[in-house]
């Protein structure tokens, strides 16, 4: 679904992505850990098609790409309905397909009886729900999510990776999903990429049979061999991550 091969990045002379390589199969959930300034976010731009000045290949196997943001980015003066719908109206989703989409992924939110709310009246989490509805209702092939819940506190980003694996089984989207949280990387990937210095420096693959339970000690056995080979990559890469 996703192929980058040779994709190398500068801002002036500071060079963000080196000759960097990864795929992602079609369906498949890929996270990309990494520490702050390791290049993470520029990778997703690139995906994305937002950001077009680089050096390399790469290539998406879907047209629509949806894309959430640590910050939910509402519009404070529409209701979380009309949220989506701005969205909606601007990748010009046909009228007759927008409340077969809004109803099932509201629910899937668990946001039913929040539609008419203001972005003001919901809490952090739920403001984040509504994005992910927004970033769903286009019909997305490809889902991007760069640190979703890094602002949110623990508790609350916990039952959002919860729910995140319920509704990635029941949509089957290919998901490639930026986090500096080891654990969750362990929790939600397919595969865990650990991203330093601009380059994939290790691949791990999750081999913890879904669906997960949150506490699974299978999947603390996973954060552990993450951490040490992130830190591996650390002491290998010139300068540390």
């Amino acid at each position: 679904m996703i192929a980058v091969s040779n994709l190398s990045k500068s801002f002036g002379e500071l060079d963000v992505l080196t000759d960097l390589a990864l795929e992602v199969r079609e369906s498949e959930l890929v996270c990309i850990l990494g520490p702050s300034g390791s290049g993470k976010s520029t990778l997703l731009n690139i995906i994305a098609g937002l950001e077009t000045a680089y050096k390399g290949n790469v290539r998406r196997g879907a047209n629509r790409v949806g894309y959430l943001f640590q910050e939910p980015r509402l519009l404070p003066w529409l209701s979380a309905e009309r949220n989506v719908d701005f969205a909606l109206d601007g990748c010009r989703v046909p009228h007759e397909r927008r409340k077969e989409l809004k109803d099932r992924y509201f629910a899937l939110a668990g946001l039913e009886g929040f539609r008419t709310y203001y972005p003001h009246q919901l809490s952090g989490g739920m403001r984040q729900r509504v994005a992910l509805v927004r970033a769903l209702c286009v019909e997305p092939g490809i889902l991007l999510m760069d640190e979703p819940f890094g602002g949110l506190d623990e508790l609350t980003a916990r039952r959002l990776r919860i729910d995140l694996l319920r509704i990635w089984r029941e949509t089957r989207k290919t998901i490639v999903f930026v986090t500096h949280n080891a654990y969750e990387a362990s929790y939600l990937a397919d595969r865990v990429l650990v991203m330093a210095r601009g380059r994939i420096r290790d691949e791990i693959a999750v081999r913890v049979p879904r669906p997960r339970e949150y506490d699974d000690p299978a999947i603390f056995e996973v954060n552990r061999d993450v951490v040490r080979r992130f830190l591996a990559a650390a002491e290998q890469t010139p300068g540390g991550v």
